[in-house]
């Protein structure tokens, strides 16, 4: 089993694909707190959930499967699973990001309780996507290292939410993205990590298709979902500071 058949460098772009997603989507996050009505609110917790969810994590885990391989044995993927890990992941994104994004005051459960949702999402984004690879054999997981890719996700989400939603330094919020690049990234390698093979040489060769024969549709639909996103962001009028509360003028002394 390995990895990286095709080199490190994939390591590197599946992480900077994950930095652009998130960074992306965070910034559709910042807008929709600002937003002037809770319709408006929506649409850019849909975009960043698209941008998150589709892109920083599902095409992540896509970008991170082309590494992939049994030597001298086939590798598939179940295309129902694929394709459900991608809205398993994008709605559960968008759930975690309904709680700490939807209201413009802070609230530390919110945003608690944001990160925990967002951090299992990845997980599950991820658990789902590898209940669809098909090879000669069979595979499970190691608890232990099952559950530090649940902690990762977690707490790397939750501090990526709070860089990004409730600190107004821009450099901040980008810093964010590659909080939560890292996050998605080191949860997906973990998680590899845990798998424990058990090949069969002598096992029908698998069902289902090749995960390059579906390269070309995935990455033009994650150019329109990186697309959508960022001229709605670049479009946007910029935020304007909250302006701070009046101080009532003090009553004249009568003497």
């Amino acid at each position: 089993m390995e990895h990286f058949a095709l080199g490190h460098w994939l390591l590197v772009l599946a992480y900077l694909t994950s930095v652009v997603g998130c960074a992306l989507g965070l910034a559709c996050a910042v807008q929709a707190r600002h937003a002037a009505s809770p319709r408006h609110r929506m649409r850019w917790l849909v975009l960043a959930a698209i941008s998150i969810g589709g892109v920083g994590i599902w095409l992540m885990h896509f970008v991170a499967m082309l590494g992939f391989s049994t030597p001298g044995m086939p590798v598939r993927y179940d295309v129902f699973r694929t394709v459900l890990s991608a809205i398993l992941s994008v709605s559960s994104v968008f759930a975690g990001l309904v709680v700490v994004g939807g209201r413009a005051k802070f609230g530390w459960w919110r945003l608690a309780l944001g990160g925990v949702i967002t951090g299992l999402a990845v997980n599950l984004m991820h658990y789902t996507g590898m209940s669809a690879l098909r090879v000669k054999g069979d595979f499970g997981y190691e608890g232990g290292l099952v559950a530090l890719s649940v902690v990762i996700a977690v707490v790397a989400a939750t501090a990526a939410l709070w860089f990004a939603v409730f600190l107004d330094r821009l450099s901040l919020r980008l810093l964010a993205g590659f909080v939560m690049g890292a996050a998605v990234t080191g949860m997906h390698y973990t998680g590899m990590a845990a798998i424990r093979m058990n090949m069969n040489m002598n096992a029908p060769d698998p069902a289902g298709v090749e995960v390059f024969s579906f390269l070309f549709p995935v990455f033009v639909l994650a150019a329109i979902a990186m697309a959508v996103p960022l001229c709605a962001v670049l479009m946007a009028p910029p935020i304007k500071p909250e302006a701070p509360a009046a101080v009532p003028a003090e009553k004249a002394v009568t003497v």
